[in-house]
């Protein structure tokens, strides 16, 4: 049951890694993030990551480490060691100020400017990425900076894609569609938070469940997830153990990330798709989509292809999880520009 809400909720972890640095900020909470390739770069690609893992680098693309890149993982309000955003403050506040002290911290000498900045984000992660694009440049001082955004397993804003349910399956409406949203006191994600919760007591048991999912895989996509497995120098079996330690760890101290989730797929993000200035409308977005991704609807890309003004869409075959194992081709072409 747990692997099958995690499938319907469109995340793949990453590998708990080591080096996670923690950095106070201003109002009292903490940001936990993590950071690879060359740290001395004012080249910055900013990964958002989706639900139920944190900010990682410890399976690295190879693609990205062969770039003159930093690259810099935060872990997003309310998951793993980062803290919930305050009561008072707006979830699209709290990431651009967040995001505004992180880059703060790690370029004190920056005369914001001076920073050539990728933004990416993955199935939920591209909401917080999105919001950081469409930014005012007073939130967010570092949106001048944006060279190219990558947005792979899409969600668009429910707030102003009508059609957004059209496309979904009845499971995932019933998680994230207009019936979990209009539910008073976010019922049905306190239900889902209940089921999860009791399943994922121990690493072993969100490892079994998840075993379960990777069992139901064809023939075609097993032998793509262990080509891409031994690239890396891993059995299935150890990125699976990896996958669940994760899946533990990014709710051992709060469940504030999640229960989050769905008021903000259907809230204001602080700005209009279809209202962006020419200078926000300057950066190159890249939008990663499949037909057989029914967690991430293609119409989800088509509305942001024909809402954001310099977008494009790039096809993955396969299904939601595919771009895992696909995702070398597509930082290649999105970092094509780099060394």
């Amino acid at each position: 049951m747990f692997a099958t809400i995690l499938h319907h909720l469109g995340f793949m972890p990453a590998d708990i890694g080591s080096g996670e640095r923690l950095l106070p900020l201003r109002d009292g909470r903490t940001l936990a993030y993590a950071e690879a390739g060359n740290l001395s770069s004012k080249t910055v690609l900013l990964h958002m990551h989706g639900l139920f893992t944190v900010g990682d680098v410890s399976q690295m693309s190879l693609v990205i480490l062969s770039k003159n890149v930093h690259f810099v993982a935060p872990t997003l309000p309310g998951w793993g060691n980062t803290s919930p955003p305050s009561p008072s403050t707006l979830y699209h506040d709290c990431i651009t100020s967040d995001m505004t002290a992180l880059l703060s911290h790690l370029y004190p000498d920056s005369n914001g400017s001076d920073i050539k900045l990728y933004i990416s984000g993955g199935s939920f992660g591209t909401v917080p990425a999105q919001i950081l694009y469409g930014a005012p440049y007073d939130k967010f001082p570092f949106g001048r900076c944006i060279s190219d955004v990558l947005l792979f397993g899409v969600f668009s804003p429910f707030r102003y894609h009508k059609d957004y349910a059209k496309s979904m399956t009845w499971k995932y409406y019933i998680v994230a569609g207009p019936i979990p949203y209009y539910m008073p006191f976010n019922l049905v994600t306190r239900v889902i938070k209940f089921l999860l919760a009791r399943q994922r007591g121990t690493v072993e048991s969100v490892e079994a469940s998840l075993r379960e999912h990777f069992h139901r895989m064809d023939q075609a996509e097993r032998e793509v997830f262990e080509r891409w497995c031994e690239r890396y120098g891993k059995t299935p079996e150890d990125k699976v153990r990896s996958m669940a330690e994760n899946i533990v760890n990014s709710t051992s101290k709060s469940w504030e990330g999640f229960m989050l989730m769905t008021p903000l797929l259907h809230s204001d993000w602080g700005f209009r798709p279809d209202a962006l200035d020419e200078e926000h409308s300057r950066p190159r977005v890249l939008l990663t989509t499949s037909k057989s991704d029914i967690l991430s609807p293609m119409a989800n890309a088509h509305y942001l292809a024909a809402n954001y003004k310099n977008a494009r869409i790039k096809d993955i075959p396969g299904r939601h999880l595919s771009i895992v194992y696909q995702m070398d081709e597509v930082w290649a072409e999105f970092l094509a520009d780099e060394q």
